[in-house]
C-alpha cells in the first residue's frame, strides 16, 4: 500500500469513528491494527450509516441502484465480527463506490449545471453503475468487466483508498482488441513484465470502443494515483481520444454539490473544496 493511501486509511478511519459515534449509527470496526469502521442499516432500514439520508432514500426507490447494495462484503469472514444480516461491500467506510453513489443517487446533484459541467454530461442524466462496458478482444470477445458508472456520454471509474489501479500479466492486456491502435504500448507502464494501472488501460480503451470520454474520479490527497493517471494518458496515440481523457477530484465536486451532502463529505471523509479546511477529529488519527 502506498504511503498516501495508508494516511488516507488512517484518517478515514478516525474520521468515521469519530462521525458514527456522535450520530448514534449502528456500526463496527474490524479486526487488525488499522481497524475499518463498517456501518449497518437501521433496523428499519430506511437510514444507513454509510450513506446520506437523501441519497439512501434515493437508492431504496431505484431497483438498479438498490441491487448494487447487495454485493457482499469480500473480507467479512476474516475481518468483520459475525451477524445475522451479511456484510456488505458498500457498509465500508473506505468503500469508493458506496461514496461515488452518496454523491450521484442525491436527489440534487444532476438536477443543475454546476456537477453536470464539470463532467460535461447533461443536467438531469441518469447515472448508471456498474456499467458493462464490453470492451472488444481478440477473436471476436469481449470483456464485460464493470465500469463503475456511466452517464450519458462519460464513463467514470470512482478510487478513494485503493492502492493502485490493478496490475496485470502482460497475455492479458494484450488480448484487447485495440491495445496497439489506441496506445504506444513500449510506452505503457510495466513492472517485472506485468502492465500497470490496467483498469485505467481497460477503461481508456472502452471509451474508444464506444466513443465515449473516461473520467478519473479520484481524491485530492491521492497524488500517487494523479500521477499514474498522468501516465496512462501521455500514452495515448489518438489525439481526439486524448482530449476526451479526464479526471476530477471529490473536492473539487464538493464545490458544486448542495450543502447537505457537502457537510456529510466534510464530516464522513474529510473532502471539502480548495482552500476550506475539514472539520477538525476529535480522535486524531494514529
Amino acid at each position: 500500500m502506498s504511503a498516501y493511501a495508508a494516511l488516507l486509511r488512517q484518517e478515514l478511519s478516525a474520521r468515521n469513528s469519530d462521525y458514527a459515534t456522535s450520530q448514534h449509527l449502528p456500526h463496527v470496526s474490524s479486526y487488525g491494527e488499522m481497524p475499518v469502521i463498517v456501518y449497518e442499516p437501521f433496523p428499519e432500514s430506511s437510514r444507513h450509516g454509510n450513506f446520506l439520508d437523501a441519497t439512501y432514500a434515493a437508492i431504496l426507490n431505484q431497483p438498479d441502484c438498490s441491487r448494487r447494495l447487495e454485493k457482499i462484503h469480500s473480507q467479512a469472514a476474516r475481518s468483520l465480527p459475525r451477524t445475522e444480516r451479511s456484510w456488505k461491500e458498500l457498509d465500508s467506510c473506505m468503500s469508493s463506490d458506496a461514496l461515488l453513489m452518496n454523491v450521484f443517487c442525491h436527489p440534487q446533484t444532476l438536477k443543475t449545471g454546476a456537477v453536470t459541467s464539470l463532467l460535461g454530461v447533461g443536467v438531469s442524466e441518469v447515472p448508471e453503475f456498474g456499467f458493462k462496458a464490453r470492451v472488444p478482444l481478440q477473436a471476436g470477445r469481449v470483456d464485460r468487466t464493470e465500469v463503475d458508472m456511466r452517464i450519458g456520454g462519460l464513463l467514470v471509474e470512482s478510487k478513494l483508498t485503493e492502492s493502485d489501479f490493478q496490475i496485470k500479466a502482460a497475455e492479458i492486456v494484450e488480448s484487447y482488441r485495440d491495445l496497439e491502435e489506441v496506445f504506444d504500448c513500449g510506452t505503457l507502464p510495466r513492472r517485472h513484465g506485468q502492465y500497470i494501472s490496467y483498469q485505467l488501460v481497460r477503461n481508456v480503451l472502452a471509451a474508444y470502443a464506444l466513443r465515449l470520454a473516461f473520467c478519473v474520479v479520484l481524491d485530492g490527497r491521492r497524488p500517487d494515483l494523479m500521477e499514474a493517471w498522468y501516465a496512462i494518458i501521455k500514452c495515448v496515440r489518438i489525439p481526439d481520444l486524448r482530449t476526451r481523457l479526464k479526471v476530477l477530484t471529490w473536492q473539487e465536486l464538493s464545490q458544486a454539490v448542495t450543502r447537505d451532502l457537502r457537510q456529510f463529505l466534510d464530516l464522513k471523509y474529510g473532502i471539502v473544496p480548495a482552500g476550506c479546511s475539514p472539520s477538525k477529529l476529535a480522535t486524531p488519527p494514529l
